[in-house]
């Protein structure tokens, strides 16, 4: 089996090319369950406004065949806000591609595409879907679009006209790839992409994603990057058995002092004075006193 560049590092160097082009529409065709045709890239980096937004930008932004965004974002960074930051990157698009004082009904529809290589949430699934609906508090009904306004934005509910979030929990997916998707899902898993996929664009990433076609500074920096994704979960596990380790030591601890109280209780009923109940169990004698 040949060896493939992963595609984390494939978006940040090679997929803004346009002749790679064909890979991400791909995936996004896949994900999508449309054709999707990438007309140029939109650069969101040059509209960063604060210090904070370079931490909050995009891998890619692409725009459609039909004038709609699709944001792209590969994450390996483990980040408890990161349902947060999804919000932040489309609010912040939805407000930079519109003019000042244009009508409302030209707000760009927008995909949130999201590729995480960390324990996203809690959820059994590897792939998820998010669209905004509002539902009656009484009646529990889905409010609909009027005929006029179905008729003159071209979508037959409000969730459409709403940013819809996809996030891909690659590290979750542990079984055989069956589906187009599950097959780019086992690619963007294991950096390999097995002889009998179809899915759309793997083809293509087959041709134009191998390892062996980096130059010999490309590949250097290349396993650097993997070097750095080794350290960087690590760090995660680590982290994580020291937080439960810590945990555990706590709850120990209030578990001893959770015994000597109730043995200093038991030596109060029997009538004995608190400066032996606290010389035999440690605790301080105002604590024995408000037993």
């Amino acid at each position: 089996m040949a060896d493939y560049i992963r595609f984390d590092w494939a978006m940040k160097r090679m997929l803004r090319n346009k002749a790679n082009f064909g890979v991400l529409e791909g995936l996004l065709t896949t994900l999508l369950e449309e054709k999707i045709t990438i007309r140029h890239m939109l650069e969101s980096e040059s509209n960063q406004e604060e210090e904070y937004d370079k931490y909050n930008r995009v891998d890619m932004l692409a725009e459609n065949s039909k004038g709609e965004l699709i944001l792209v974002e590969v994450q390996n960074n483990n980040g408890f806000a990161y349902f947060q930051r999804m919000l932040f990157g489309t609010s912040k698009l939805v407000a930079e591609y519109i003019k000042r004082g244009e009508d409302y009904q030209n707000v760009r529809k927008i995909y949130s595409v999201n590729i995480v290589y960390f324990s996203l949430g809690h959820g059994s699934d590897y792939a998820y879907h998010g669209t905004t609906e509002f539902r009656g508090m009484h009646d529990n009904d889905i409010l609909q679009l009027s005929p006029f306004q179905a008729e003159k934005f071209k979508v037959d509910t409000v969730s459409k006209l709403f940013p819809e979030y996809y996030i891909l929990k690659v590290n979750d997916f542990n079984r055989m790839a069956k589906t187009p998707l599950e097959e780019w899902i086992y690619y963007l898993n294991t950096g390999n992409i097995p002889e009998k996929s179809n899915a759309s664009g793997l083809d293509e990433a087959r041709q134009r994603l191998l390892l062996d076609r980096m130059t010999k500074d490309e590949l250097a920096a290349y396993y650097r990057h993997l070097d750095n994704i080794v350290i960087l979960r690590d760090n995660i596990t680590t982290e994580r058995a020291e937080g439960r380790a810590e945990g555990r030591a706590e709850g120990e601890a209030r578990g001893r002092i959770k015994e000597k109280l109730e043995i200093a209780r038991k030596m109060k009923v029997l009538g004995i004075d608190t400066v032996t109940i606290a010389g035999a169990t440690g605790l301080n004698e105002s604590d024995i006193s408000a037993l």
